[in-house]
């Protein structure tokens, strides 16, 4: 699906760009400056078209979410913000660790787990993958996983490192339950 993101701050502005053809749209500041605005576009379009991106730090006993693109704090505990815009209506959660971003480090596993294990809705993993073993393990359902539904990466792509073909061959060859490449695509 097509998700959308960036400056949506009203239900006119969701109308807009699922008009235009986007499948889902994403809030993030807009959604902490006014939750009500997750439950408004969930009640007019479903849960399926709205997701929360949540950006979140580390503190010393948890995760801030925070927002204008990671730089300013809002104090919201990340795991609790997750919940509740679970409850507003949110039907997808994108989960970026913006400790790991850039890093290649690896997913920040604890915070994915966390918030995948708190919220019914699938959450997408975001920020830190370095390798295909990174995103094996946002996916993993043990106890050491990540427990996503689906990983976001980036630069492993752009930077030619990787591509979707190897990546798709590699975790189903993990047994990780992923859609298949359709017979004669090369994704590249």
């Amino acid at each position: 699906p097509f998700t959308v993101g960036g400056g949506i701050s009203s239900v006119e502005g969701i109308t807009e760009l699922l008009r235009a053809g986007a499948d889902k749209v994403s809030l993030n500041s807009s959604a902490v400056r006014d939750p009500e605005l997750v439950a408004r576009g969930a009640e007019r379009f479903g849960c399926q078209c709205i997701v929360v991106a949540i950006d979140a730090r580390r503190r010393e006993d948890g995760w801030d979410v925070y927002v204008k693109g990671g730089r300013e704090n809002t104090g919201l505990d990340a795991v609790a913000w997750a919940r509740r815009v679970v409850e507003l209506g949110a039907g997808e959660i994108l989960l970026t660790s913006m400790d790991g971003d850039g890093t290649q480090a690896g997913y920040e596993l604890n915070l994915t787990r966390a918030v995948s294990d708190a919220v019914d809705v699938p959450v997408i993993a975001s920020g830190g993958a370095g390798c295909i073993d990174h995103i094996a393990q946002a996916l993993d359902a043990s106890p050491a996983g990540g427990h996503a539904s689906a990983a976001l990466l980036a630069s492993l792509l752009h930077d030619g490192v990787l591509t979707v073909e190897q990546i798709k061959t590699d975790l189903l060859g993990r047994g990780l339950n992923i859609r298949p490449l359709e017979a004669g695509s090369r994704a590249a």
